[in-house]
């Protein structure tokens, strides 16, 4: 053991001695310790996964700490898809609505063409003689009344 120990004290630093005595030089971990290293990994998002399907995750400390939050959260979502739906009905209003006013408007117009047709002048002056009424010949003239000076 002495021939060993007058060796380069540098080379012992990275070796160690099994029971025979023999140094062994950069003996790795043993693979099942990586392997399941990397399974833990793979097994804590499944395992995250299967809590947030059975609900597991609701018992936290930090869920039950901020369950405040959680249902201030709930509350904003339910207020965006309330707007969502009132924001729809509105719509279909606002277009409902504006075709009624096409519609309308559509009807004015009609109603005024056919007004102006029925009130035409030849068409009133036939239906006027019958009545005594007929169409003046001669232009209108302005009166003027001047006034007396004082």
């Amino acid at each position: 053991m002495q021939n060993y120990e007058s060796q380069n004290v540098s080379r012992m630093e990275n070796e160690f001695v099994t029971r025979d005595e023999r140094p062994v030089v950069n003996q790795e971990l043993p693979q099942k310790s990586l392997k399941k290293v990397k399974k833990k990994g793979g097994k804590k998002s499944g395992n995250m996964l299967i809590q947030i399907l059975n609900g597991n995750f609701l018992l936290k400390d930090f869920v039950i700490n901020n369950l405040s939050f959680v249902f201030f959260v709930f509350l904003l979502l339910i207020l965006l898809i309330s707007k969502g739906y009132y924001c729809k009905d509105v719509t279909k209003k606002i277009v409902e609505t504006q075709l009624e006013v096409d519609a309308k408007t559509t009807e004015y117009y009609d109603k005024k063409a056919r007004l102006e047709f029925v009130t035409r002048r030849e068409v009133l002056v036939k239906k006027l003689n019958p009545l005594g009424i007929y169409e003046t010949t001669k232009p209108p003239k302005v009166i003027r009344i001047k006034k007396e000076e004082e």
